[in-house]
């Protein structure tokens, strides 16, 4: 038989640790507004960045943040000395032409910084040879806009337990 002085600590201790886990519940709840508000914002700024593209057919952008700091950048387009036009006079695209996501990592491996834990923003999502690329860089997380017909990067970068979200384009007005 519960004492009373028993029965309040054990109120207390119930009524604490329900309004210690409601709160925790609230900040994540909170937490993920937030992210998901920034999520948005970096994809808007990919979806910008896509416009330097010289691509006539698809237009791709991508960022990489790490730390709330982005840290590299792509679009997709030739090498660089070679002319902006990516596809042929039948429409097809050159053989040549990198992937937003090829750019943004080459230019991560020319410079101090590294995408280990990163998040990718990118306007598509990846393909078979990007999403090897991103499980090598050590991204973590990609975020993207537009659903690809081919699916297998996106499977790729499931089976290697990569976070990944869809952000449709209508969402990010």
């Amino acid at each position: 038989m519960l004492i009373p002085s028993d029965f309040f600590i054990s109120f207390y201790c119930f009524t604490f640790f329900f309004y210690t886990f409601a709160a925790e519940k609230t900040r994540m709840s909170m937490l993920s507004e937030k992210q998901k508000a920034l999520d948005k914002r970096y994809l808007r700024m990919a979806t910008v960045w896509a416009e330097n593209s010289y691509c006539k057919r698809r237009q791709v952008g991508v960022l990489i943040v790490k730390d709330k700091m982005i840290i590299s950048d792509g679009y997709n387009g030739t090498p660089s000395g070679f002319e902006n036009i990516c596809e042929d006079e039948n429409d097809v695209t050159k053989p040549y032409v990198l992937h937003a996501e090829a750019n943004a990592i080459t230019k991560i491996a020319c410079s101090n910084n590294n995408s280990k834990d990163a998040t990718m923003y990118v306007t598509a999502s990846p393909c078979i040879e990007c999403a090897k690329l991103i499980i090598q860089a050590g991204i973590k997380r990609v975020v993207y806009s537009e659903k690809y017909r081919i699916t297998d990067g996106i499977e790729l970068l499931k089976r290697a337990k990569i976070s990944l979200d869809f952000i449709s384009r209508e969402e990010l007005v």
